[in-house]
Order: C-alpha cells, then structure tokens, then sequence
C-alpha cells in the first residue's frame, strides 16, 4: 500500500496546474449512458474515480478510450454507449466510489430498467440514497431493495414531474436532472443544488440536445426530449483541488500561482481567506496566493451548500487555522463525519476540540512531524498540508483516498519546492 513521506517547513513557491474537476466529470461520463452516439470529453482528470466510473460503463457494454496527455492534465476520453447490453452496475466496482450511483438516472430514463448496487466511497457520513429512490418513484418507477442493490423497472418509461427536494443534494439533483431529460413531459426539481459541478452538467445535457432552464438556481425545468446524440465537452477545473492549493499557500507561508482555474466558484473560499490574512490576486483563470503578514489570522467558519463554504474544503481550511494567531471555530453542517482528520491533525501537534458538529481550534506556534492516517479524500489532503508546515518527516499512510481526488499530487507539490515522495511498504 502506497504511503507518502513528506520533509515539512519549506514554504512552497512557484506555479501549479489544476486538473479538470472530478465532481463534474463523474456525472457527465455517467450522462453519456444517455447519449446513442459517440461523446469525446477533454481535460478530464487521471483519478481512481474517474477510472472506477470508466470501468463501470465498460463493463455494461460501453466503448471507452482515455488518452493520457503527456506533460500535460488536460487528458481526454472517448465514450460510446450506443450498444450498452448490460442493464447493471455491480456491486465490485460501485463499491469503489460513492459517484456510481448516477448511472441510476440515465439507465432507467433510457432503457426503462436498472440493477445499481448501493454505492461505497468515503466514510464521512451516510450520505442516503432515499432522495434519488423518491424522486423516481414520483416520476413512475417501480423500485425495490433487494440484496444490496437498487431495482428500479419504468415499463412505460417515466413521467415529467414537480420535485421538492427536503434538502439541497448534489447527486440528487444531478441523478433526477439526467432522468428527466428522456422523460415525457416537464419535469421541474425545485431546492436544485446550484454547484458549479451541476452547471457543467446542464451545460453537457443541452450539447446533447436536451431542454434545461433555470441553469444556475435552485429552480430547474427539464422538458423530456425522445433522444440524446453526441457532443463535445471541456470539463471546468477543479475547483476543490484549486482551493487545497490556495490553502496550502497560506498554510506554507509560500506564494502560488494557481493556473487554469476559476477562481469565482471560490468566492466563499477566498473571502474567508482574506478575513484570515491571505492576499489573493485573481484573474479569469488563476490565482496568486500568499499572505499579507506574517500570522494567520483566526477565523470562523461554517460550511454550507453552494455558492456558502464547501465542505470539501473544511479540513484543509482547519489545517491552516491550527496555525492561526488566536482561536477558531469552523462549523460542519453537511456531513456528520467530517472530523475524522482531528485526531490526526493533533498528532502532529495541533490544538483542536470538538464539541458536537463544531470544532474549536487554538493556534500552535509550529506543527510537529508525525506519523498519520488517511480516512477520506479531503482528510488526506488536509494532512498533506499539515506535513508540509510541520518540522520534520512525517508519513501519511492509506493514501489511496487521495488518489481518488488529486492528480500526481507528489509531481505538482515537488515543482513548487516540497520535499515529498511516494514509497511502497
């Protein structure tokens, strides 16, 4: 199992890339389920997930390429559902990834049957699937549990219909968004999350040929269409991987410049970062980082659905405010697992409490190197960060979790001066 050794306290100076977002690219390879004919995706990212997503389309019957792009991460795919003979997502590979879950929607809305097993993925919450199952079931699916996985049958195919989600949610949302776009009549999904993941997706469905309005709020309006065709599609950049490195900058007490990417899907991020002291230069396409003096100032923080602070950037935002000048406190309302990465946080040295869904965290002076454990993506990035300020080696184990998220991580940190490297045990 692969482990990273990082040689902390340099501050990290210079350019680096980000990759095409991987939460935008999961749903739209599974929207070309929907597609009857060829789909070339470009600047797509080379992750686990993304491969795991791949897998699982070939597996039903799809004919994928992906075409790495040397000294590049723009990396291109090809996907061809036309033929797919396979109405089931199995259990060996959903297991993998959490995003699986999506092929539901196309499957069913297509060819009016599916077998999804329930998704695996990070363990950072429940995270159900009984919004996706209710939204189907009121546009006409008939749907059971049955030994771990969902069956979901449309012998008529499904009905337009008026969705009120309880709660904002990502993949429902996107799960429904795609299911309505082969069905009869109006669909309207109001509560819509309004991530900038489920506008690219809109995006990708209109090139295809579907009808969407509302694109970008909480309201939207699909009116089914008889088929999808092929298209072309650029993946927007990911925005998360983009807002670890603007973080760890700050953290660092480096200077970065982060290129292709977007940096108004970061405005919460970035205001908050300069509550804390962080100069940010932006343009169109990328951010300079840094801070203004030399203490990071403490901040308070509460995660929130789009456009509010991401909770896929909660523990890295945490990791930096361990070595803020004062007291923070950063509160987590979307997932109830979230605060797995604290333990190991103050192995290295932290001064971190929690109380219920909120952490308390007193800055420390200096982190200090420690050995560490990876428990989900976003807690392995958060670690990354902190082994990078800490005196001395630390090593961070199962890091499979942030393979699943961020591209040749140790090749982007090393060109930007961090002493970092992967190694087998």
């Amino acid at each position: 199992m692969d482990k990273l050794k990082i040689n902390g306290g340099t501050p990290l100076i210079g350019e680096i890339p980000v990759s095409g977002s991987k939460n935008a690219s999961l749903p739209i390879i599974a929207a070309c389920i929907l597609a009857t004919e060829k789909v070339l995706l470009s600047n797509v990212p080379n992750l686990a997930d993304i491969h795991s997503m791949k897998d699982l389309l070939i597996d039903m019957g799809a004919d994928i390429s992906f075409s790495p792009k040397t000294g590049s991460f723009e990396h291109t795919m090809s996907i061809n559902c036309a033929n797919l003979n396979k109405l089931v997502a199995d259990y060996e590979i959903v297991r993998k990834m959490r995003a699986s879950v999506l092929v539901l929607g196309p499957m069913l809305t297509r060819f009016k049957e599916a077998r999804v097993s329930l998704p695996g993925g990070c363990a950072i919450g429940t995270r159900p699937v009984d919004m996706h199952l209710s939204a189907l079931e009121l546009m006409g699916a008939e749907i059971e549990l049955e030994h771990g996985y969902i069956i979901a049958k449309a012998p008529s195919g499904l009905n337009g219909a008026e969705i009120f989600f309880d709660k904002i949610s990502v993949g429902a949302t996107e799960n429904i968004l795609m299911a309505a776009t082969l069905a009869k009549g109006k669909t309207t999904i109001h509560n819509a999350a309004r991530e900038p993941e489920v506008v690219d997706l809109c995006e990708f469905l209109i090139k295809l040929g579907a009808k969407i309005e509302g694109i970008g709020t909480d309201t939207l309006v699909i009116t089914g269409v008889s088929a999808l065709s092929g298209t072309e599609h650029k993946m927007i950049p990911d925005r998360i991987e983009a807002g670890t490195f603007a973080i760890l900058a700050a953290a660092t007490n480096g200077k970065l410049t982060i290129k292709n990417c977007t940096p108004k899907h970061l405005s919460s991020l970035t205001h908050h970062l300069r509550t804390a002291g962080i100069a940010i230069e932006e343009s169109e396409t990328q951010m300079v980082v840094y801070r203004e003096n030399y203490h990071i100032s403490p901040a308070n923080v509460q995660t929130a659905p789009y456009p509010n602070f991401p909770t896929d950037l909660q523990a890295q935002f945490m990791t930096m405010l361990t070595l803020a000048n004062g007291v923070s406190h950063l509160t987590e309302t979307i997932f109830e697992n979230r605060f797995m990465h604290v333990n190991e946080l103050i192995r290295l040295g932290a001064d971190i409490s929690i109380n219920d869904n909120i952490a308390i965290i007193t800055g420390v002076e200096k982190l200090k190197a420690a050995d560490v454990m990876s428990s989900d993506l976003r807690a392995s990035a958060s670690l990354v960060i902190a082994a990078l300020c800490a005196e001395g080696e630390s090593v961070i184990h199962r890091i499979y979790h942030l393979d699943r998220g961020y591209e040749n991580i140790e090749h982007k940190l090393s060109a930007v001066g961090a002493q970092i490297t992967r190694f087998s045990s």
